[in-house]
């Protein structure tokens, strides 16, 4: 494995990757702070190309990131960090608009677990999505990182948005700033 320490205005990450694809991102200081084995070497190209796309995106200049990802998990976890590629930046949903995206609606506590094992934060976004009443929840750096998170991608598209489930028969999301009075924000 390749490696390397990233310093980032949420404090240390450590950026995993093989030769061919990114595997892991961890905080220094998280839910489970990342740890690097003898053997691995520092460097690699794949870890030098996430370590820049993140230094992009916390400047604000990337929204989407373009990086070859190889998370090792289960195949309903590998289904469930798909569906959180798929939450536009400035964009947050609930654990039960996940699971009814993925077509699971019962799912719910599931896929909160699932995203809590997420391996690429980040870059595959789980800080995106927020408890049905709009609260943040547990994230693996912590909250005071899903909240700066969520203020940057703020600053850069002018208000952070809430997904909302979709008119009967709209196969396209509406997304309403939750911040608006129509959501029940206070001036």
């Amino acid at each position: 494995m390749n490696y390397d320490w990233m310093e980032s205005p949420v404090g240390d990450l450590l950026i995993v990757a093989d030769d061919a694809a990114l595997r892991m991102i961890s905080f220094r200081g998280g839910r489970y702070p990342g740890k690097v084995p003898e053997g691995w070497r520092r460097g690699g190209a794949v870890v030098a190309d996430a370590t820049g796309q993140l230094g992009e995106y916390f400047e604000g200049r990337r929204q989407r990131f373009d990086l070859p990802l190889a998370p090792s998990g289960t195949p309903f976890q590998l289904r469930v960090w798909q569906a959180l590629r798929e939450i536009p930046y400035g964009v947050t949903c609930s654990y039960g608009e996940q699971a009814r995206a993925m077509g699971q609606p019962r799912a719910v506590r599931a896929v909160g677990a699932a995203n809590g094992r997420n391996p690429l934060p980040i870059v595959v976004p789980c800080h995106r999505v927020i408890g049905n009443d709009g609260r943040l929840t547990g994230y693996a750096g912590g909250l005071q990182i899903k909240r700066f998170l969520l203020e940057l991608e703020s600053r850069h598209t002018g208000a952070v948005r809430r997904a909302v489930p979709p008119p009967a028969g709209s196969r396209r999301p509406v997304v309403a700033d939750p911040f608006s009075r129509e959501n029940g924000a206070q001036p």
